[in-house]
């Protein structure tokens, strides 16, 4: 093992190229959770209700009919033709490619999302890997990075920041900067407790003034998370970043799209992409902007 972390360490190449591919992998898993941990929550939640509600008792046969989701269970197959899909042809981007975006069986077009998640998620690595080097710290990076390429995509899917995400991200940042690795420990527990609060604080207000929510409490702990990796100081940058993306994209879609001024729009990708940006490149951006201010 210690020969592997040396040879990753002396050759960058080796080093890009098995993070490359390793991401590729998880990628493809990622696909998996991104579809089926929304189906595995909903499902959880009607037990809850009728449990809570003694459905189950005049309705026995309520939950029986509906299959069981897990992250390994029920197979992966078409949902079209049904038909299942085999190890060779779910090799990141390569098995798309080979079957040109078709299924084998039916040729039901393959959604591109598929090879775009894995491709991403490969890049977004390499990046971290470049810039934090071969360390501890960049796997726990990895693991981030993997778990907000998640959050994004199932809260534009279904508007919805999983706690089973957000909230391992949350205390892996503060483990992560228990020896100061990124940020010191005071500040990143500051930064949590900041995160969270400042964006409940205007929701709350917003609501006293509306009766309207504007925002979804996923949002406030996806912040809470960036804050315990990259600290309290960089935060108001994370915000404005987000907020900008958010009302570009925003007013675009109102304006091209005809998207309906009460219909909501997913906070939490921009928060995510932004705080990305901002844990890799955000002290040298803040450092620019104050000095274009001042």
């Amino acid at each position: 093992m210690t020969d592997f972390i040396s040879l990753m360490s002396n050759n960058p190449t080796f080093f890009f190229g098995v993070t490359f591919v390793f991401s590729l992998m998880i990628g493809s898993f990622l696909n998996v959770v991104i579809l089926r941990l929304p189906k595995m929550l909903e499902q959880g939640w009607k037990k809850e209700c009728r449990e809570f509600l003694a459905d189950e008792i005049t309705t026995p046969s309520a939950s029986k009919n509906e299959e069981a989701f897990t992250l390994s269970t029920p197979r992966s197959s078409c949902p079209s033709c049904q038909h299942r899909i085999t190890f060779y042809e779910n090799i990141p981007i390569i098995s798309w490619l080979f079957l040109r975006g078709k299924c084998s069986r039916c040729h039901t077009k393959i959604s591109l999302r598929y090879p775009i998640v894995e491709l991403t998620t490969a890049l977004l690595s390499v990046v971290i890997s470049a810039h934090f080097g071969v360390t501890f710290t960049t796997l726990m990076l990895l693991i981030l990075t993997w778990g907000l390429v998640c959050l994004t995509l199932i809260d534009l899917d279904h508007m919805l920041l999983p706690d089973q995400i957000t909230l391992p991200l949350l205390w892996l940042g503060l483990l992560v900067n228990l020896n100061d690795a990124i940020v010191p420990l005071s500040d990143a527990v500051i930064g949590a407790i900041a995160g969270y609060t400042s964006l409940f604080s205007i929701v709350w207000l917003f609501k006293l003034c509306t009766g309207k929510e504007g925002m979804g409490h996923g949002d406030f702990k996806l912040l809470a998370v960036f804050g315990a990796w990259i600290g309290w100081q960089l935060l108001p940058l994370l915000i404005l970043m987000a907020s900008a993306v958010g009302a570009i994209i925003g007013i675009s879609m109102m304006t091209f799209k005809n998207h309906q001024r009460e219909q909501p729009i997913p906070f939490g990708p921009y928060l995510a992409v932004a705080g990305w940006i901002t844990l890799l490149w955000g002290n040298g951006i803040w450092a620019w902007y104050l000095s274009y201010l001042y």
